[in-house]
């Protein structure tokens, strides 16, 4: 029932080869997770773009294949998710055919369901931007961690997976910016490749929005 109501995006959507035009695309599709029986959505309104092999801010920069960069060159749709200053689980999207080593950061979500459940996982009380601006703070209100990275989106099985309802922003819509937290990137950290809505009071307060 829940999957009829939130029907998984096709891997055919993951494949384009442009992952900044897949960061745009990606404003305005719905994630969704479905963990202990809880459902929770929330409409995505900020992303980065990352891509190997030339971008020094990506994780796979130079084509560079760890254990944890390898899931970034499989085929899109799979989830790549890291933790960072080992608390925070962050959630990103790999895109592209496999080889490429591309992914979007999903930086913010507007809560569309399950908003109860988002603030018991953040210990809040009152639903505001902060439940789910941020990379770690969203994954956190969604239930994801670093269990499900190299899962596949596609897969009926998984618990996460991103959903189209229709909404779509137009060019006028979305405005860009320098990504975050990744100075040591010489001269890739000025690169305009974080996305907002416009407008969204449910963006990231990160310098530069």
């Amino acid at each position: 029932m829940i999957v009829k109501q939130f029907p998984r995006l096709e891997k055919d959507f993951y494949v384009d080869d442009d992952v900044v035009v897949q960061a745009q695309r990606l404003l305005g599709k719905l994630l969704v997770t479905h963990f202990d029986h809880q459902l929770t959505v929330g409409r995505i309104v900020e992303t980065e773009a990352y891509r190997a092999p030339d971008d020094k801010a990506c994780h796979a920069y130079n084509n560079r294949r760890t254990k944890r960069t390898e899931i970034m060159f499989r085929e899109g749709g799979t989830a790549y998710i890291t933790l960072c200053y080992g608390i925070h689980h962050l959630f990103n999207v790999v895109t592209g055919a496999e080889g490429m080593a591309q992914a979007v950061l999903i930086r913010a979500i507007e809560p569309i369901v399950g908003t109860t459940t988002m603030l018991e996982r953040r210990g809040l009380e009152k639903m505001a931007y902060r439940v789910t601006a941020g990379p770690g703070a969203l994954s956190k209100a969604m239930g994801i961690t670093t269990d499900w990275h190299g899962s596949t989106m596609t897969d009926s099985e998984n618990p996460i997976w991103l959903s189209d309802d229709g909404v779509a922003y137009a060019q006028k819509d979305i405005i860009s910016g320098a990504r975050v937290g990744i100075a040591y990137a010489e001269e890739w950290k000025d690169v305009p490749w974080r996305f907002q809505v416009k407008d969204s009071p449910w963006v990231s307060r990160a310098k530069g929005g």
